[in-house]
């Protein structure tokens, strides 16, 4: 038997509580993106309310079309009601010059939008899936959640990603091994402007190299040139001849000038270490 760094009696505790306050709420809309965390709670959500649950998927430029349409998919799979909001970021005041707490502002009116439908579809309670790993790296877009009452049901019930990775096998979820993905301009150094043709140029590579079967991978952009960060066991199929060429001439073709590779590997919030070094 697979040993676990954790109790799974004590995770199924954790999702039985977790699902009585959700049925507690009476109605509530979710923030969902079709990742991991967002697709658990929404199934969780939708197990104990129904068709009182209304997923609210956010379309914008830094949300790759690809996790559009597979959170389209999964709303209809699953028979969950779904809506689909505009927002345009790269209008937020601020934002497009990449500050420090860019992600602040982004998450600040973001979420004002998405309250806004869910207002508009009569629904009070407004969750997110956050969980409780991500209280661990610097995410100014947490203030915005807190400031705005947004709920946090997995963060909530002490839910860790491994234990949504889990929880989400259980419920027989595709997502329950998917890579962990954060928003496209996460991809900027802070202090570089972000705009739409830079944002297309980064999820043109990257999609790039998930058809060619890398998981979990980054292309940072710093100025034309690419970074990118993939798990150290994949670096042998990244410096191959045959995919070096592939992706050096298709991420020129993208627009960037130089293409490179981080020896240091795949690590969640990579842009942040300057922000530590700075305050050294």
């Amino acid at each position: 038997m697979e040993a676990r760094p954790f109790d799974t009696g004590k995770t199924f505790e954790k999702l039985q509580v977790m699902k009585r306050n959700l049925k507690g709420l009476g109605e509530l809309a979710v923030a969902y993106s079709s990742g991991v965390d967002s697709t658990f709670l929404l199934k969780a959500a939708h197990e104990v309310l129904r068709d009182k649950v209304l997923a609210i998927t956010v379309h914008s430029s830094s949300f790759p079309e690809a996790e559009q349409k597979q959170a389209q998919e999964f709303c209809v799979r699953e028979g969950i009601r779904q809506t689909v909001c505009n927002f345009d970021e790269l209008a937020v005041p601020g934002f497009s010059q990449n500050p420090p707490n860019r992600c602040y502002l982004c998450k600040r009116a973001l979420f004002e939008k998405v309250l806004k439908t869910a207002r508009e579809y009569g629904i009070l309670h407004v969750a997110e899936g956050s969980n409780l790993d991500d209280e661990g790296d610097y995410r100014p877009g947490m203030q915005a959640i807190a400031e705005l009452g947004i709920l946090s049901p997995l963060r909530e019930a002490k839910f860790t990603k491994e234990e949504i990775r889990f929880m989400s096998k259980q419920y027989g979820l595709s997502t329950w091994d998917k890579p962990s993905f954060a928003c496209l301009s996460s991809r900027f150094a802070y202090g570089e402007q972000i705009t739409r043709e830079k944002l297309r140029m980064v999820e043109e590579a990257e999609q790039l190299l998930w058809s060619l079967g890398f998981s979990q991978v980054r292309v940072r952009m710093h100025g034309t040139m690419a970074r990118i960060e993939t798990d150290e066991k994949e670096f042998p199929r990244l410096i191959s001849q045959e995919n070096r060429t592939i992706i050096l001439e298709a991420l020129k073709t993208a627009g960037f000038s130089y293409v490179t590779m981080d020896l240091a590997g795949y690590r969640m919030g990579s842009m942040n270490e300057m922000l530590t070094k700075r305050q050294e």
